[in-house]
């Protein structure tokens, strides 16, 4: 192990130590389920060892861990919200067209897939964005439901696609 890195294991081993219980907490009460807010506290401490945020330079540790953690619960919930749809679908189809569970899993690892995919798009864009793609509606009924231009939904396409070619995954 290099002198360089062991500082900031450090930095992040005293900031695991000081600040998972609390934020685990602040997680539990809003999601009501002990194991989704450790699983999303420890994500939240991946996602700070994964980016290029120097530990030692936060000021606000709290702060910073807390940014983080509201949008990984955002996320949560987006992603339970569309398995949701998604369930929800399955059970208003005949038996017989219903999908294996196999097909399930892969549509639904699609789905997240798309989802992250997505990730970071206004609301507004994500919508004509699938809307576009998965309902076929075309940018004029994309923008009566959006109460748009459709000048705007072509910008919100563009901005889409730019998005999805340039994710790195």
């Amino acid at each position: 192990m290099s002198d360089a890195a062991m500082p900031k294991e450090q930095t992040l081993h005293d900031l695991y130590r000081d600040h998972r219980g609390w934020l685990e907490s602040w997680l539990r009460r809003r999601m009501g389920n002990g194991c989704d807010a450790a699983d999303l506290s420890q994500d939240t401490f991946l996602r700070l060892l994964a980016s290029s945020q120097r530990i030692a330079d936060l000021q606000e540790p709290r702060a910073y861990l807390l940014t983080v953690g509201k949008r990984l619960l955002s996320n949560f919930y987006q992603r339970r919200s569309l398995e949701q749809a998604y369930v929800a679908a399955l059970a208003s189809m005949p038996d017989e067209c219903a999908p294996s569970p196999e097909q399930r899993w892969l549509l639904l690892e699609t789905l997240q897939a798309l989802d992250e995919l997505l990730d970071g798009l206004p609301r507004a864009v994500r919508r004509a964005f699938l809307w576009s793609q998965l309902e076929g509606l075309n940018y004029q009924q994309i923008a009566e439901r959006l109460e748009v231009s459709e000048r705007t939904i072509k910008r919100y396409m563009a901005q889409a696609y730019e998005h999805c070619l340039l994710v790195d995954l």
